[in-house]
């Protein structure tokens, strides 16, 4: 038995799929443990092919070269320095496990799979994975582990199962995704299993974007008396050195001083900011564009790809109709001065008139009505795409989740992109970042340190502007009326007669309702977007476009 024990947890971002990429950073991580003088590194769920792998799992080739990656890491602790423990699939004949591994020594000295798998929201764990048996302790250098992956710790069986086992303390390997006030609820749950078993419990978590989810790392460690004795940071890569002692017939950390809880604005403007860097990054493009219209979620998109990526990888266009006010101009380009970014202004009354002239023969006789509206919002969408071809950078749409909800957006026009920054943003928490980050500067920002937006672009009442004097709140309900109808809604799953039971208005809701389900095949086309609610569309909710529920029980 051994009395002290030194573990370094590694917060790392790694790169689904890309094997030898997080190879290397794990060899880094283990380099730097090993400088800090620590005896283990520990690195998060299925750190070495990326969590969560969906149906990578399903090809041997991958499964091998983690495999291959995982020989490697074992031979290179034959050095005497620190052990390790990483995340990765363990294949035993037809059988796939989501697994950890201990190495130390220049061997595999354990091995864990994950017995508990999620199934539920963005989770399809079942489907690609087996589930391993409930785990006994890990013995290393004198200390028994109760090594955990993930959702094991959720559910109070297996951490009851490692203690009466005699493990000595509670390790989790993590892919947790971010969402708001999710850290509140890890460390309510964490503490319960730390006063069930009276062991200390170290949560180690990946950070990054991947698709649609975003990973905050902000690993911690709770003591024994439940007391939290390490935090490390949100949405940064680190390797953080804990110091444990024996203490009877468990371990305890030495607490280390805490650094101050970031507030609730500046956590989801951080999700977008790494979301999108992420996806831009580990999918090589250049850079953005984007259009930029004078209104809030352009002016909040395009501040979020500035400090993200940086204002030399984000160039802006104005698109111009015969309906875009001279305000509008003037606030699209003074956004664009702000985040010292490049805008030109492509007007697009040349290509509406060669579509009315176009389909004049088709459409005589009609009057015009949305339809001329959605070819304004086309002709954009085919400018953005060409000068996006063109020069390889990515096409950022700009919509946020209330207008997705309800289908306020035209399909091949402002849906056109490889992703939504905002899609999962409501318009009400749109003008709450954006007041935010106007006042603040995020860590890390490659953006400007003063405000990024007029105080205009707040404060004027959202339009379209595709005809004359238009604003949202024509066709829409008030967006604080309109938001917390369809919080209730999408994340609530609640019933119309429940929302009417809270106040609202039967007839507004009725209304939501049918916009909401009227919508879904507009969702299925969109691009994907950083997810920040509990119920994002897409891999979260997921409802038929053919549906013939009314929400009404007669």
């Amino acid at each position: 038995m051994s009395d002290t024990l030194r573990i370094a947890l590694a917060q790392l971002n790694p790169h689904e799929g890309d094997v030898r990429h997080n190879l290397a950073g794990i060899r880094r991580a283990r380099a730097e443990g090993a400088r800090l003088g620590a005896d283990l590194v520990v690195t998060p769920e299925f750190s070495i092919g990326g969590y969560p792998p969906e149906d990578l799992v399903r090809k041997p080739a991958f499964v091998a070269a983690c495999e291959e990656a995982i020989a490697e890491l074992a031979a290179a602790t034959a050095d005497g320095g620190p052990g390790l423990i990483v995340g990765s699939p363990w294949r035993e004949g037809t059988r796939i496990f989501n697994a950890a591994f201990v190495l130390d020594g220049g061997r595999i000295i354990a091995r864990r799979a994950k017995h508990e798998l999620p199934n539920y929201g963005v989770f399809d764990d079942k489907r690609v994975f087996d589930a391993g048996p409930a785990p006994g302790p890990v013995a290393f250098r004198g200390v028994r582990l109760g090594l955990m992956i993930c959702e094991d710790w959720w559910f109070p069986a297996v951490p009851e199962t490692l203690a009466e086992s005699g493990a000595e303390l509670l390790l989790s390997i993590n892919g947790s995704p971010y969402e708001m006030d999710k850290q509140a609820h890890r460390l309510q749950l964490a503490i319960r299993r730390v006063v069930e078993t009276g062991l200390g419990f170290v949560f180690c978590a990946q950070v990054c974007g991947q698709d649609e989810l975003v990973f905050e790392g902000a690993s911690f460690v709770l003591n024994p008396d439940r007391s939290l004795a390490v935090q490390m940071p949100y949405f940064e890569e680190s390797v953080t050195l804990t110091a444990w002692r024996r203490e009877g017939e468990r371990m305890v950390c030495a607490p280390q001083p805490l650094p101050e809880e970031p507030d609730r604005l500046e956590l989801i403007y951080r999700s977008l900011m790494l979301g999108l860097a992420d996806y831009v990054r580990k999918n090589r493009f250049p850079g953005i564009i984007l259009g930029l219209s004078g209104g809030i979620d352009s002016a909040l998109s395009a501040a979020i790809a500035v400090d993200a990526l940086g204002p030399e990888k984000v160039r802006a266009f104005m698109l111009p109709s015969p309906y875009t006010s001279r305000e509008s101009l003037e606030d699209a380009a003074e956004v664009a001065r702000m985040l010292r970014i490049r805008c030109d202004t492509v007007p697009i009354t040349g290509a509406m008139a060669a579509f009315a002239e176009a389909l004049a023969p088709i459409f005589e006789g009609r009057q015009a009505d949305i339809t001329e509206e959605n070819i304004q919002s086309r002709a954009r969408g085919l400018i953005l795409m060409a000068i996006s071809n063109k020069f390889g950078h990515m096409l950022l749409t700009t919509g946020n989740k209330s207008e997705m909800s309800v289908g306020y957006a035209t399909l091949y026009g402002d849906m056109c992109g490889g992703f939504s920054v905002l899609k999962d943003v409501y318009k009400t928490a749109v003008f709450a970042l954006s007041q935010w980050r106007n006042a603040h500067v995020p860590p890390h920002a490659l953006g400007p340190a003063g405000p990024v937006m007029p105080a205009r672009v707040i404060s004027k009442p959202p339009t379209a502007e595709l005809k004359p004097n238009q604003t949202d709140q024509d066709t829409l309900p008030p967006y604080e009326v309109l938001d917390a109808i369809l919080a209730e809604l999408v994340e609530g799953e609640q019933s119309v007669d429940a929302l009417v039971a809270l106040g609202h208005d039967r007839a507004t809701v009725l209304r939501v309702w049918r916009m909401l389900d009227r919508a879904e095949y507009k969702r299925r086309q969109a691009p994907p977007g950083v997810k920040i609610t509990p119920r994002a569309f897409g891999r979260d909710r997921r409802y038929p476009i053919t549906n013939g529920f009314t929400g009404l029980i007669a």
